[in-house]
């Protein structure tokens, strides 16, 4: 089988720690958001000058930098937008992602040159949407989670990259049609559509039959109850051949808000099985090694949305997230033997951690025999978050590695 130009991998970033371990685990490019605009008030996001710094980074690498400004925006966000997108254009950001029309129309006449991507918040499920936004100027259309590879793929036949057509693979999913939830707003006063979802379809509900006495009728399916306007999260790695195969330009993780362990995993995951099925196309398979990585980090139940028709989404025991690994510490550096890392979950001596990296490294294992605090002090139990520490390590590790256990 002969496969054409090769998809890129699309990462999230929610702050600096998490565009930095994107990169260094393989993505293609990032997005990210600034401190207005963007629909993830909640994660850190980027100053002007950060935005700038990381977009000078990531491309010495040969990687860029797409940034959200997807709210759906009132008169008074319209007011400070022509600066803000000045200023991107300025800080050189590879492309913009829109909802909005307005903001849509105020960005072209304000930087004529930037690229310009649909978000998938406007809803495009169909091939004359896609034309539409092509024949204003979009350079990419992000098409909406409810398509099915069939229709996606008649997409991408009829456009051929011109615009790119960009899809969700991993990540949380919302009951809503692409994300246009009225929940969080109607009962926090916080606008999901503005950047300040509270995830309110996550909570437990009850329903009322009419006129019948004695409070609420909880909705299960048996003791824990189900949360019936929840989603599972996808997970596309078993098939992410499929996606490529369809004509897709840019495969998307979901995540800004998830965790630099959260986001090393994923984006290590859909690196190695994106490259080994470019390597040998034929017959791929995604090996057992990868497919547990994905359990490894923080995440709900998965499913394949619906991509392949088997719309078992909403069958769902419970909002907690499932996880099977430990984020233990961050690798600052190494040398001499030692590693510095910064802890993030609790470990002891006699513990034996597992490294998570990009190179050859990865899966490796060794038991913590020496740590040491920055004083030098030999330290038994690593109990202090983000404490550094120095710990005997075979292993040359390279910063934004992970020791998990």
């Amino acid at each position: 089988m002969s496969v054409g130009k090769k998809a890129e991998l699309l990462a999230p970033a929610g702050n600096k720690e998490k565009f930095y371990t994107a990169l260094r685990f393989g993505a293609d490019a990032v997005y990210l958001a600034g401190k207005d605009f963007g629909l993830r008030a909640y994660s850190d996001n980027f100053t002007n000058d950060e935005i700038a710094c990381c977009v000078d980074y990531a491309h010495k690498l040969g990687k860029k930098v797409y940034v959200t400004v997807n709210i759906y925006a009132k008169n008074a966000d319209m007011k400070k937008l022509p600066d803000y997108i000045s200023r991107l254009a300025d800080a050189g950001a590879d492309a913009v992602l829109v909802s909005d029309p307005g903001v849509f129309a105020v960005t072209r006449k304000t930087a004529l040159g930037m690229p310009v991507h649909i978000s998938t918040q406007a809803n495009t499920t169909n091939g004359d949407a896609v034309a539409f936004w092509a024949g204003l100027g979009a350079s990419r259309v992000v098409l909406a989670r409810e398509l099915n590879i069939a229709e996606i793929k008649e997409i991408c036949d009829r456009f051929g990259g011109k615009p790119e057509i960009e899809t969700f693979v991993h990540g949380a999913m919302c009951i809503s049609m692409s994300g246009r939830c009225l929940l969080s707003d109607y009962f926090t006063g916080r606008g999901g559509n503005r950047g300040e979802c509270v995830q309110a379809c996550r909570w437990e509900y009850e329903i009322n039959e009419v006129g019948k006495k004695g409070g609420g009728l909880t909705v299960a399916e048996d003791a824990r109850g189900t949360y019936f306007l929840n989603s599972k999260d996808m997970n596309l790695l078993a098939r992410i051949n499929k996606v490529i195969e369809a004509g897709v330009d840019s495969l998307k993780i979901e995540g800004r808000m998830k965790s630099p362990f959260y986001v090393a995993s994923v984006v290590n995951a859909y690196r190695r099985a994106v490259d080994s099925y470019y390597a040998a196309p034929d017959g791929w398979a995604v090996s057992s090694l990868l497919e547990n990585e994905l359990r490894l980090t923080s995440h709900r139940q998965y499913t394949t949305g619906f991509y392949f028709g088997d719309y078992d989404r909403q069958r769902y025991e419970t909002s907690k997230p499932e996880q099977t690994g430990v984020f233990a510490a961050s690798v600052i550096e190494s040398g001499g033997g030692y590693v510095l890392a910064e802890q993030r979950n609790r470990f002891k001596k006699g513990d034996r951690l597992q490294v998570l990296s990009p190179t050859d490294d990865f899966l490796k294992e060794f038991v913590v025999e020496e740590m040491f605090d920055e004083n030098g002090s030999a330290v038994d139990d690593a109990k202090i978050v983000q404490q550094k520490l120095r710990i005997k390590c075979p292993y040359k590790l390279e910063k934004y590695d992970i020791l998990r256990k």
